[in-house]
């Protein structure tokens, strides 16, 4: 066999086990003949000294090519040269001294040479040392007994057996642990590469990502990470940008002691034109048993997002705003008019819808104005006593003629006298909502059903539709200020405004509104109005 090489952690290097061992078995072996030569020497058994020197100079000889030949460079069947040449020498000193057992140094050779070259070796180190055994024994005209003759070759059969066996036990154990450890070497190698193609790919993201272990220290981040947190916790802001951050609420702070939370806003840097908006999600990870595996931080620069969701409320504030006053000024004249007592019947009716029109249009505009402002929109709800299902069947007739051109029936036949303190103006925006929402998502040919009924607390309004329902990702974020759902026809209609004054408008009052809804199956929107008022405005 030619050289070996194998390639493990820390780079490739020639493989000197060859080498190694056969110096080390020549080495104890010269040992052992040593001292058995110098024991026969001092107690006088040599019987002829030629022999002995030259069985020691021959030992000599092997011992030194042991350790000088390059074995690894050699093949492997050169190394059986030298326990074959151990046979010969030790021949040589049991015929110096026959009486002295050298012949027991003979397992030595044997063996190794069982271990070198599978049965071959066998053969070779049992078959030649048996047979040395013999001849040295039969040159001995002393030895008369035949159990000599016997039992020296069968021991030196069976350790050569011995050791053929061990040789091949761990000779396959070792062939395992070469497979293994290649297997080991190329998953280390997988593993390296997996990870740098994961630092690669988290290191090209812009947004940071930050893995925490359960015990709350850092054991992943990416450069997008280290970029967007440069600020100390001093200079957090909430989401109103303005009030600051408790120590130790700051995002990564909060993933850190376990909690989870979902797109949460943050300001970095004082109220000024160099702050940065980020928004940071934080989910706990689960180990395969169930355990908990630590955290997964995500933080987002939104600075653009949130400076064109303001630039967008400034217009739609100013938009609002200045058109409130031609507004008011056709509210005035409209005023004027209905004093006048030269208009006819005809004319004061359609003067009065007008007007009727106008003052609903001036609200929403103020309604507009309260949801683009910041913070949560603030309603001036007036409470009077009236019937809630006047003010519902009024919206279900103005809107019926809209539902009948996509042949939608609205039912109204549910609607019961319903009799509470509430905002007459205030409540109709929200029926008008509902419906006209039951109407432009319908995908038409169906039936919308409105009742109104009354307990002794509460008075309550619903609204139920057979439509395509809302979608399951989308019902949390329903009453979102700017959310839009899909309508039908696959298309995002509406402000994203109105779902939300409703429920502000609602809870105004003093009520709650709620919807529960199924793909496919409609949606049920139920609202709460208490029957005495609790409040003027919210």
């Amino acid at each position: 066999m030619g050289a070996v090489t194998t390639a493990r952690a820390g780079g490739a290097r020639p493989d000197r086990t060859r080498e190694r061992a056969t110096a080390v078995n020549q080495l104890l072996l010269a040992a052992a003949i040593l001292v058995a030569g110098s024991i026969v020497v001092v107690l006088g058994e040599v019987q002829q000294g030629e022999l002995l020197f030259g069985g020691l100079l021959l030992v000599f000889a092997l011992t030194t090519t042991a350790l000088v030949a390059p074995w690894n460079r050699l093949h492997a069947t050169w190394v059986v040269l030298i326990p074959v040449g151990d046979l010969v020498a030790i021949f040589l000193l049991q015929l110096s001294s026959p009486e002295s057992g050298i012949w027991l140094l003979w397992m030595v050779p044997a063996t190794w040479l069982a271990t070198l070259q599978g049965p071959w070796g066998l053969a070779l180190g049992a078959g030649g040392s048996t047979v040395l055994f013999w001849l040295a024994h039969l040159a001995d005209d002393h030895v008369q007994d035949p159990l000599d003759h016997a039992l020296g070759p069968v021991a030196l059969t069976a350790a050569s057996v011995v050791a053929f066996i061990g040789a091949r036990r761990s000779s396959a154990q070792r062939a395992l642990l070469d497979e293994q450890a290649d297997y080991l070497d190329h998953a280390v190698e997988r593993a390296r590469r997996q990870e740098d193609a994961v630092s690669e790919l988290l290191d090209a993201v812009d947004f940071g990502v930050v893995r925490i272990g359960a015990e709350g220290s850092i054991s992943i981040e990416n450069d997008a990470h280290a970029r967007l947190t440069t600020v100390d916790d001093e200079e957090l802001f909430e989401a109103d940008g303005v009030t600051p951050i408790e120590p130790g609420m700051s995002p990564a702070a909060r993933a850190r002691r376990g909690e989870t939370f979902e797109n949460l806003l943050h300001w970095q840097g004082p109220p000024g034109d160099n702050r940065r908006a980020l928004q940071s999600t934080a989910r706990r990870l689960i180990d395969i048993n169930g355990a908990d595996a630590g955290a997964i931080l995500v933080t987002r620069d939104v600075t653009a997002e949130q400076q064109a969701v303001h630039i967008r409320d400034e217009l739609v504030a100013s938009v609002s705003h200045e058109l409130r006053t031609p507004l008011t000024s056709v509210l005035g004249h409209l005023d004027l008019a209905l004093d006048s007592g030269d208009v006819g019947p005809g004319a004061r009716r359609s003067l009065e819808i007008a007007e009727r029109n106008a003052s609903r249009l001036l609200v929403i505009i103020g309604d507009i104005l309260a949801a683009t402002a910041d913070g949560p929109g603030r309603f001036d709800v007036r409470p009077v006593q009236e019937d809630l299902a006047r003010v519902v069947q009024a919206s279900v007739e103005a809107l019926e003629p809209r539902a009948a051109e996509r042949n939608i029936r609205i039912d109204s036949s549910g609607i019961e006298p319903a009799e509470a303190e509430f905002d007459p103006v205030r409540i109709r925006q929200v029926v008008d909502n509902l419906v006209g929402n039951a109407v432009n998502y319908h995908a038409g040919d169906g039936l919308i059903e409105v009742g109104v009924t009354a307990d002794d607390k509460h008075a309550w309004l619903v609204v139920r539709d057979d439509g395509p329902g809302i979608a399951e990702d989308a019902l949390p974020h329903l009453f979102e200020r700017r959310f839009r759902a899909q309508s039908s026809s696959g298309r995002v209609s509406g402000n994203g405004l109105g779902l939300s004054i409703s429920r502000d408008l609602v809870r105004a009052h003093g009520g709650e509104i709620t919807v529960q809804s199924e793909p496919g199956s409609g949606a049920t929107f139920v609202v709460r109005l208490p029957r005495r008022a609790s409040g003027a405005t919210a």
